[in-house]
Order: C-alpha cells, then sequence, then structure tokens
C-alpha cells in the first residue's frame, strides 16, 4: 500500500511526524515550485535559504535509502504549484494509494492541500506537526471560554509542561516567572557584537545562487553575499555558537541597538528553527543547561527560553484560531501605502535606514527592529496592514505567515483589535534614542517636537494618539500618555498637528 509523503520546504527535520512510518515502498515527495516562491516577494537570501536546505535534506533522504521523488525548481514545465507536483508524482507511480503530511503552516497553503484528497481520489491523512511544544487543538482548549488571550499566562502553562527552568517544587527558577525588566538595557557605545557563525556556499548552494539570480533578478537582497546555514548540523553549530559566545549578553541586550552591528548577540537562528533544522527542544535545553552550568545569568536565558515556548507557540495558536478572519482586521482604518524607503533602505532617518539596511543585506533584523523601528513608524504613520504584513512576510527568512502575520498585525501594527497586545507599540523618538545611539548619527534632532529637522517620530507619535483618540483614549495603559497630551498648550497641539500632516504627506522624501 504505497502511500505519497509530501514533505514541504520548512519541514525538513528529519523527526518529522509525517517521516517516521515511511515505508519502503512509500515515495516521498518534496519539489521546488514558483507558486511558493512568488506567492510573496521573497528575499532572495530566503529562497536560496529554503533551496538549498531542501537539496541538502534530500541528499540524506536517499542516504538512509528512502525513495525520493525530488522536482527542482523549472525541471518540469507542467509543475507550478504544489498541486502540480503531486499530480506529477502520481502520474509517475500510479500505484499510490493515498497521500499523507504533516500540517503546515500557512492557512492560504492549508486551503490548497485539503483540495487534494477530491481532486486526485485519494486518501487524505494530515498528521499534526509535533516539532511545537502546543497543538492546534491543546491551544484551542486553552482558549476556549477566555476574555483574553495573553501571553504570560499561555508562558507558564508551557514552563509548567516543558519543566523547562522549574525547580523540585515545580515553581520557576529564581522565583520569578518572568525577566523581561532585566532585559532592557542600552548597549554602551563601545560595546562590539559577537557576530553570527557564518558559512561558505557549498556547491549545491552555489547552484542555488545562480538559480535566484537568473529567475528573481529584483528580489530583495544580495544573493552571493548568502551565508547562512543550509543544514541540520551547521544550523546546530550555529546555535552552540551563540550559546558559547553570545548568549550571555543577549539577556541584558536584547532590546539594545547598535550603530552599524546588526546582530549584536541575537542568535539569528529563527530561521533554521522554523524550517525544521533546529529543534525548540534541543535549544532550550541546551540553554537551560548554560544557565544550571554557571555560563550564561537566568535573564538571559529564561528571556530566550520565553520567546520560543511562551510567544513562539502563543503566535502560532492564535493564527490557527483566528483564521481567516484575523487577517482581514484593520481595527484602526490604516490605509496609506508603504513608501519606497522600505525596500531600498534610502531614507534619511537613521534608525530606519539602519534596520531596513540590514533587511536588505541579511534577510534579517532583530525583533526591536521590526517592533519599535519599522513596525512602529507603520504604526505610526497608518500604513496599510495588507501592505506592511506582505512586506515582513517577504523580506525576512524567517517569515511564514503563522509567526509573522500575528506579530505584524497584532503585535506591531495594533490592527487586530487588541487580541495580541493590549496596547499599541507606539513610542516617540524618545524610546530609540535610550535604546540606541542612533540618534547621535542623525540628521534629525530627537529632541525637536516639530518644525525644521525635528524627529519625525515625536510628532508623528502624538499623531497617533491624537487621531485615534476616540478608539485608544479608554484604553488604561495609554492613560498617562493622553493626560500629557491633554496638557500641552493648544497652539502646541495645533503646531505638532501640523507637522506631522506635513510629514506624512511628504513621506517619501523623509
Amino acid at each position: 500500500m504505497p502511500r505519497l509523503v509530501v514533505i514541504l520546504g520548512d519541514q525538513l527535520s528529519p523527526a518529522l511526524a509525517s517521516l517516521q512510518a515511511v515505508a519502503n515502498d512509500d515515495v516521498i515527495l518534496m519539489a521546488e515550485v514558483m507558486a511558493e516562491a512568488s506567492y510573496a516577494k521573497h528575499h532572495s537570501h530566503k529562497l536560496v535559504l529554503i533551496f538549498s536546505a531542501m537539496r541538502h535534506f534530500a541528499d540524506t533522504l536517499q542516504q538512509l535509502g528512502h525513495q525520493l521523488l525530488y522536482l527542482k525548481f523549472a525541471e518540469q514545465p507542467s509543475v507550478f504549484s504544489l498541486t502540480d507536483a503531486v499530480a506529477y508524482a502520481i502520474s509517475q507511480h500510479p500505484e499510490l494509494t493515498s497521500i499523507v503530511l504533516t500540517e503546515c503552516g500557512e492557512y492560504r497553503l492549508e486551503q490548497e492541500i485539503v483540495s487534494w484528497a477530491q481532486r486526485f481520489d485519494l486518501p487524505l491523512e494530515q498528521l499534526c506537526d509535533d516539532r511545537f511544544l502546543c497543538s492546534r487543538q491543546q491551544f484551542a482548549n486553552w482558549a476556549k471560554d477566555r476574555q483574553q488571550f495573553r501571553m504570560e499566562y499561555f508562558y507558564r502553562e508551557m514552563r509548567r509542561y516543558s519543566h523547562l527552568l522549574m525547580n523540585d517544587k515545580n515553581q520557576p527558577e529564581g522565583g520569578k516567572w518572568n525577566y523581561d525588566k532585566a532585559n532592557r538595557k542600552a548597549c554602551p557605545p563601545d560595546l562590539v557584537q559577537i557576530p553570527p557563525l557564518q558559512f561558505e556556499p557549498d556547491d549545491t548552494t552555489r547552484e542555488v545562487i545562480g538559480l535566484v539570480q537568473q529567475h528573481f533578478p529584483e528580489h530583495m537582497g544580495d544573493a552571493t553575499s548568502f551565508r547562512l546555514a543550509v543544514t541540520g548540523k551547521q544550523a546546530r553549530q550555529a546555535f552552540l555558537h551563540f550559546v558559547e559566545q553570545q548568549l550571555a549578553q543577549f539577556g541584558d541586550y536584547q532590546d539594545a541597538m547598535l550603530l552599524d552591528q546588526p546582530f549584536l548577540f541575537h542568535s539569528i537562528c529563527s530561521m533554521y528553527l522554523n524550517i525544521g533544522l533546529l529543534d525548540v527542544r534541543w535549544m532550550c535545553l541546551k540553554v537551560e543547561q548554560a544557565y544550571k552550568d554557571g555560563q550564561v545569568p537566568l535573564n538571559a536565558a529564561e528571556g530566550f527560553i520565553r520567546q520560543l515556548i511562551g510567544w513562539r507557540e502563543f503566535v502560532r495558536g492564535l493564527y490557527w484560531l483566528l483564521m481567516p478572519e484575523y487577517k482581514t482586521r484593520n481595527t484602526l482604518a490604516a490605509n496609506r501605502s508603504m513608501p519606497a524607503f522600505y525596500w531600498s533602505g534610502n531614507t534619511k532617518m537613521r534608525c530606519m535606514q539602519q534596520a531596513i539596511q540590514s533587511t536588505v543585506d541579511h534577510a534579517y533584523s532583530h525583533h526591536i527592529h521590526r517592533l519599535m523601528v519599522t513596525g512602529n513608524f507603520a504604526l505610526l504613520a497608518g500604513l496599510s496592514p495588507d501592505e506592511v504584513t506582505d512586506w515582513y512576510l517577504a523580506v525576512y527568512a524567517d517569515a511564514f505567515e503563522w509567526v509573522e502575520l500575528p506579530n505584524t498585525l497584532g503585535m506591531a501594527l495594533f490592527a487586530d483589535n487588541a487580541v495580541l497586545a493590549s496596547k499599541p507599540y507606539a513610542a516617540s523618538g524618545k524610546y530609540i534614542q535610550r535604546m540606541s545611539n542612533y540618534c547621535q548619527h542623525c540628521p534629525y534632532d530627537v529632541k525637536k517636537m516639530h518644525g525644521e529637522g525635528a524627529c519625525p517620530f515625536n510628532a508623528l507619535y502624538w499623531g497617533f494618539l491624537d487621531r485615534n483618540n476616540e478608539q485608544l483614549r479608554g484604553n488604561a495603559r495609554l492613560q498617562l500618555a493622553y493626560q500629557q497630551w491633554h496638557k500641552k498648550p493648544e497652539q502646541e497641539q495645533q503646531a505638532i498637528r501640523q507637522h506631522a500632516a506635513q510629514l506624512l504627506i511628504q513621506i517619501e522624501h523623509l
């Protein structure tokens, strides 16, 4: 009873549920298809990463003796989508009796997959993706009857479930669940980052680089500068480098930003985790052991583990709980088109230039760049959630919709009616000044509220609060901000409104 076992490009893990019971006569299908490579304008490094990692993983499967049908990009003219790839596989192996795969990570793709049973008149089995600690059903059970979904409470359940950083009495190590307040130090300007581990492309990767240059020449980034891990072994080396060299300082400085130092002490491993090259349990155990061995402080270990078993699992659960309606939300009725500098980094705002340049160069910028710089600007300027979420999905190598959409729509843009965040993550230039040295190297003056040369974030911040007064003034966490706004003299308020309006008119030239 041979089956067709479909492995997707973000499922490159030997422990994948659909690979655990593969029989000798089963056919494993992997396919590089245009539909998945082009539904968003993916960064060139993202395309190289996924295609090269797929090819290396396919080599591993063949070495293990599996029967593999691997379709390289544009190898079969009739294969444009995954559905086409499945049709081709069935035409080559008419003896197949069913289709099996591990559940995918994006709603739009799941809708395509569920059509296969009827289209091909074969039973379709989708297995639970147990690479995550919390299944979709487990999250739905947790969320049932809750008035609000708050990550902190979910995170505590995941800590108890995994027993990570828990003592013998099943209480959190150190007596507190969360050390977020100890993770917000600004870097001294002379602090030098420890860069992530990089890897020279091998023959397979160089072939893929050429492919991406040929077929996707207009996509963001220079494919020839690609130096990411493309195998599980390389990804584990990169993560252990982080644990041994960077993690100790990650805790203090994970929210910090320094000029021309895009990585600081971040692991850059989310992209490897999200395509299956790393295992979340293994990563967390390595971090926990580093803490137990006295190599890293508790705030570093807890902060990292919280991102993995707290935030990452939480946003995935919300995504599958609320889709497809979730994607259409636009609570603040934002509709302004994204300025072109989001694609080029060609802006005088130093913070935006730094965050976007890192994105262009590396298909990466860390979470504060994404939330409090590019995301904050999009929020303050009222940029269209559809355009902004499409941008985040396209330009980051770790971006798949299950993780990108809630983080962007809910956390950065506050467009989801306060499902993910209890308040907008809106901030003036003062936040960026406090957490970075960017303002010292910027032509705009962070101390000026309006007028020529004033930091755009300042007037846009107050303009955002003023513009959304009816919807936001009742938010308890914004009461202090609104009190400050209403204390300003009417003349000052009007000057800020006018400057904010002028900034939005000339947004392409900031």
